[in-house]
């Protein structure tokens, strides 16, 4: 049995690297649309910069950890009128994680 976990072990990391890198994309490329709280928009620049870092000291919980916590405060932002999208980029009544 043990046997099994430790070839399942290989394949979270995987999966947890790349879901990481894809939501840092993702972020990242929301993240460039957004104006408004200067404060704000350094925290979340902040984690994403925490979730770079954690991913080269190969820290894959903490850097998927972060780059969740960037998405929160930008959804965070919009919700409260903190931050605001560029007009051309909005995405009318959809959640910016799935658009």
């Amino acid at each position: 049995m043990m046997e099994s976990l430790k070839g399942d072990e290989g394949s979270l990391k995987e999966d947890l690297l790349n879901e990481t890198v894809k939501w840092q994309e993702k972020a990242e490329s929301f993240f460039g649309k957004l104006s408004g709280d200067e404060r704000m928009l350094e925290n979340i620049s902040s984690y994403l910069s925490d979730s770079h870092y954690f991913l080269k000291q190969n820290d894959l919980i903490r850097a998927f950890e972060a780059v969740i916590w960037a998405w929160a405060w930008m959804e965070i932002g919009l919700e409260k009128s903190l931050l605001f999208q560029s007009l051309d980029d909005e995405i009318s009544d959809q959640d910016p994680l799935t658009g």
